[in-house]
């Protein structure tokens, strides 16, 4: 019982969550194999958020649905590995700008590719129609959601 495939007693929840949750993994783990073995899925909560101009930290956790702490915390770590760089936010010196570096432009754009070839994935094993009738109903239920 402790394996979600196949389980029929799955909360909606607990199916989307792990979805995700492997989807995310699997992206990781081939995007260390094309050089960012330093990236963690953490990370996709500032790469996923952030404008090509940057966007503030407090934005970014709004965005994640985040404490602006925990953002800070990321947004510092992927400035360490450099991926971001961090700037006195220009209409509000107090806050702080986070913008991609030429490597986390690398990083995102790597991420993006990887995520499409998922998808790709999901389709050759599923079939489009199956897919198209997935992505509705997903996006049916995120509009009653909201």
């Amino acid at each position: 019982m402790s394996d979600a495939i196949g389980r029929t007693d799955e909360r909606l929840a607990q199916l989307f969550s792990a979805a995700y949750e492997q989807m995310r993994e699997r992206i990781y783990a081939r995007a260390r194999d094309c050089g960012f073995a330093d990236l963690r899925p953490a990370h996709s909560s500032v790469l996923r958020h952030i404008d090509a101009e940057g966007s503030r930290v407090v934005t970014l956790a709004e965005r994640a649905g985040m404490t602006k702490q925990s953002m800070g915390y990321l947004t510092d770590s992927l400035a360490r590995l450099g991926y971001v760089a961090m700037s006195p936010d220009p209409s509000d010196g107090r806050a702080k700008l986070v913008r991609l570096t030429e490597r986390g432009q690398e990083a995102v754009a790597t991420l993006t590719r990887l995520s499409l070839e998922a998808e790709a994935e999901l389709r050759d094993a599923l079939g489009a129609e199956r897919l198209a009738a997935l992505r509705a109903a997903m996006n049916e239920v995120l509009a009653v959601l909201r």
